[in-house]
């Protein structure tokens, strides 16, 4: 196995909604975070809330929330699932992602590294990492900024041995104790007796060093993905215009990516649920021309309502939820490599209906009458890209792509038919009799009764005809 650590340092201040700057967050009187300007300014975690009001007065100072937290490094956790189905958690601040498994589907561990660090960057994440074969070593590591890959026990124990034995995040008078004596560094401390260690400094930092070392046996509890998607963020400062909620809704729409991929599904439809300043709600509803699971076509989606969308008040506070969720079909890789595809037709579909309503985009579809004029009807695109048919029509005869408003009256001459000169038949007659139910009442067409033909012009145009009682007539064009 192999693991990847992530730690957050800042999440204390970044999964709280900071709304001005300098800001802290504190507990019990003490620094724990300070954003870019409050540490500019020289303050630093472990300082007196006095100490720092007195380095810079204008400092406003947030109350740890470990509830908060939790919630941040649970959407982190969902994100994480589109790299690889077992995550657990490391709180109060990490990540482990087991990636072993997953090197070959990313091309290797360098490319997951990468793809995590940069999904992190998007999201507004302060990150750490450490990629190692024991899942408490590579903790270690990342938590001491190590930035590397340790693929092997023996590199992992060599890069442990630098390390301060204050990393590992021992009680205080633990490490007061091996201070004492003298030991600073973990590979001081292995080389000592354990007999002697463990009867000094207690069993579990001993047992702590010998799992970190993969001597000991470290089984992980799985991030248990919940059943139903449900994510809420809140914003650091009231949103006034709608395109500014994309940033924000990104972080909600890659957890939703990722939750999608460990549970094998595709989502259909969701909703953006907005909370106002003035107290209301409004919900902004995503429908897709074909589920998917791809985060970035639910920001094209979102990007295309934003442009359209009128706040009713500020927003402060986002939710995603998702309301109707398809499971993902079985599929084969292709055994050479495909040829790269676009956006694809339901994609721009969904595109169409955000930008101009759902209303103003429709697709034809047959319907089961022989009546030119009624064989097709308006439809749900949605419906023809999920292949759910509204008739059982089929037609084995020709059938043009362009119908003309209304049949065209035709010259008729010793030759035949003339439309824009001579028409040559090049089919025997079609007979449809059709529509007597009608009446004329259902239908603007009626009752019919017409022979159709094929016919090509002298310049190669291809036509559909028909004859009745009242002689010939254009019905229709050939591409």
């Amino acid at each position: 196995m192999l693991w990847l650590a992530l730690h957050f340092p800042q999440l204390t201040l970044e999964a709280l909604p900071l709304r001005q700057s300098p800001s802290v967050v504190t507990a019990r009187g003490r620094i724990l975070a300070a954003d870019p300007v409050a540490a500019a300014a020289g303050i630093l975690p472990g300082h007196k809330l006095s100490t720092a009001l007195g380095l810079l007065p204008g400092l406003r100072a947030c109350e740890r929330d470990p509830a908060r937290e939790a919630r941040a490094l649970a959407d982190l956790a969902c994100w994480s699932g589109r790299f690889t189905p077992t995550v657990s958690l490391a709180p109060p601040a990490g990540l482990l992602l087991e990636i072993g498994g997953c090197r070959r589907l990313f091309g290797g561990i360098e490319a997951i590294v990468a793809a995590v660090l940069d999904g992190c960057r998007i999201q507004g994440w302060s990150v750490d990492w450490a990629v190692a074969p024991t899942p408490l070593g590579a903790r270690w590591l990342a938590r001491a900024g190590a930035a590397a890959s340790y693929e092997s026990l023996a590199a992992l124990q060599a890069a442990l041995t630098d390390l301060p034995c204050v990393v590992p995040d021992w009680p205080a008078e633990v490490v007061a104790r091996l201070d004492a004596f003298g030991l600073r560094r973990l590979g001081e401390l292995s080389a000592q007796p354990a007999g002697g260690l463990r009867r000094r400094i207690g069993n579990g930092p001993v047992d702590d060093l010998l799992r970190a070392c993969g001597e000991l046996p470290d089984p992980q509890r799985a991030f248990v993905f919940p059943e139903r998607f449900a994510a809420g963020l809140e914003l650091p400062s009231r949103v006034e215009f709608a395109e500014g909620l994309a940033f924000a809704a990104q972080r909600l729409f890659a957890a939703l990516a990722g939750w999608l991929q460990v549970r094998q599904s595709l989502l259909r439809v969701g909703t953006l649920q907005l909370t106002h300043d003035d107290g209301s709600s409004s919900a902004l509803p995503l429908r897709f021309g074909e589920p998917c699971a791809d985060e970035g076509r639910f920001m094209r989606l979102l990007r295309e309502h934003l442009s359209r969308l009128q706040l009713v008040a500020p927003v402060e506070a986002l939710s995603l939820v998702a309301d109707e969720l398809v499971a993902r079909p079985d599929a084969s890789a292709g055994l050479f490599d495909q040829a790269v595809q676009g956006e694809g037709a339901a994609a721009c579909i969904e595109r169409l209906r955000a930008r101009l309503g759902d209303d103003a985009v429709r697709s034809l579809a047959l319907h089961a009458d022989h009546r030119p004029e009624c064989a097709s009807r308006s439809d749900d695109p949605a419906g023809i890209l999920a292949a759910k048919t509204t008739s059982t029509a089929t037609f084995d005869k020709p059938r043009p792509l362009w119908l003309l408003p209304a049949p065209q009256p035709l010259a008729e001459r010793v030759d035949g038919p003339h439309w824009h000169g001579p028409l040559q038949l090049v089919t025997r007659g079609e007979r449809l009799e059709s529509g007597w139910w009608d009446s004329g009442e259902a239908s603007a067409v009626g009752d019919l009764r017409r022979d159709y033909f094929v016919a090509r012009t002298g310049e190669g145009q291809w036509a559909w005809i028909f004859r009745d009682a009242q002689g010939w007539f254009l019905q229709g064009l050939f591409a």
